[in-house]
């Protein structure tokens, strides 16, 4: 109230002072025009006009200070008072230096009458509890693992849970918190194709090794030797090879956005097609691995195909949309929820076609293109226990089927 008072008593002696002015000016004027003309006297009058609007209408500064603020949509503060939505990108050089004292070399002996070391893959540093992150495959079947950080300090390391269907391994080093520098982990759902990307890891053994690229596509499925495709995977141009695999892949504000372990090659060696497990996999797996060994994956009972164009115009489909499914594993989800698998084929034109199984056009409402979708949709969002519901076509018409995932088998 007494801030408002002053303003009031500020302004109206404000005012006055301004009407008193203009009141002389106004005099003045009626001199200049009877001595220099109508003219110039017209002239300063419409000055003096200009000159009150803002006198009256514009705000003195030392009365209201203009302040930007923002709102979340409970509260409001100043800019400066904010944290940033968006930190800022990194250089190379910055994003090197950053994350080389969190990113170690993964050496694996799995011969016990040999002291040479069998293979050798990469890792970072994930807590200050000493868990690592590195690939399934990298340390599958070891009987020793031996870490080595950057500047060459060397540890046993224990092996506490494995995901082959992620290829995902958590391994374990006992040493002085204060030694290790964990990783911060993006979030790789906001990656955009295009997007600048780094890879740091110990290619052919030469450790801390660095390069980039960008993000070329986003929810591969990559193909793996449980028996079960990796969905959601992350297919980067960023030269990867053997010894990369379980390095960190990173954004330009220094965040892992993914964990590099795979290439598409005949040689064996990068030709431009590499491929990393999504953070969002990381987050949701690598906690129950380090609490429980293992993670239990949520499951259907199915096996079929896209619907391609050839296969829409054979079933009389307007769009080539949605997953067929041609067999339904006994005892499992699908057959317990009422799916029907293809009865039989059709041949056109010399190539056989499934006929007569389920359409699966959508998934708790999320539109179904292909089984990508399906499988992402599980990874992310999916649990074992849960229900999910599909929406399928089935003799012309559709109809929702609700299913109660089940943990997946092992092998095919």
């Amino acid at each position: 109230m007494e801030r408002k008072k002053l303003f009031t008593e500020r302004s109206y002696s404000k005012f006055n002072q301004c009407i008193a002015s203009l009141l002389d000016r106004k005099w003045r004027i009626k001199n200049l025009m009877n001595k220099s003309g109508v003219f110039v006297g017209g002239a300063i009058g419409a000055i003096i006009v200009i000159v009150m609007f803002v006198a009256l209408f514009v705000s003195p500064p030392e009365l209201i200070k203009p302040e930007i603020v923002v709102s979340n949509g409970h509260t409001t503060s100043t800019v400066g008072e904010v944290t940033p939505l968006y930190s800022k990108s990194l250089t190379l050089i910055e994003i090197f230096e950053k994350s080389e004292p969190g990113v170690v070399r993964v050496n694996v002996q799995r011969n016990e009458t040999e002291e040479q070391t069998n293979s050798l893959g990469s890792g970072f540093v994930f807590d200050k509890k000493g868990h690592i992150i590195t690939n399934a495959h990298v340390v599958d079947e070891a009987k020793k693992v031996v870490v080595t950080f950057l500047d060459g300090r060397s540890y046993n390391a224990e092996i506490i849970g494995i995901d082959e269907f992620t290829d995902l391994a958590v391994i374990k080093v006992n040493t002085d918190s204060t030694l290790l520098q964990p990783l911060s982990l993006g979030d790789s759902s906001n990656l955009k194709v295009g997007e600048s990307i780094a890879a740091i890891g110990n290619p052919f053994g030469l450790s801390g090794s660095m390069t980039s690229g960008i993000v070329s596509q986003l929810g591969r499925l990559l193909p793996s030797g449980s028996g079960y495709s990796i969905p959601d995977v992350i297919q980067t141009d960023a030269a990867i090879n053997p010894g990369n695999s379980g390095g960190p892949l990173l954004n330009m504000r220094g965040e892992v956005v993914g964990i590099n372990t795979a290439i598409q090659s005949t040689t064996g060696e990068f030709t431009g097609v590499g491929f990393a497990i999504p953070s969002q996999t990381v987050v949701k797996i690598i906690p129950t691995l380090i609490e429980k060994g293992e993670y239990k994956h949520p499951w259907m009972g199915i096996s079929g195909r896209d619907i391609d164009p050839d296969l829409a115009k054979v079933l009389g489909l307007k769009d080539a949309v949605g997953f067929l499914i041609i067999t339904v594993v006994e005892n499992s989800p699908a057959s317990k929820a009422g799916l029907i698998g293809s009865e039989k084929t059709i041949q056109v034109e010399g190539i056989n076609y499934p006929m007569g199984g389920d359409i699966i056009l959508s998934v708790d409402e999320i539109e179904v293109r292909k089984i990508a979708d399906i499988l992402i949709h599980l990874q992310r969002a999916k649990s074992v226990g849960d229900e999910m519901v599909l929406e399928i076509l089935r003799d012309s018409r559709t109809t929702d089927i609700t299913i109660i995932l089940q943990e997946r088998p092992n092998g095919n």
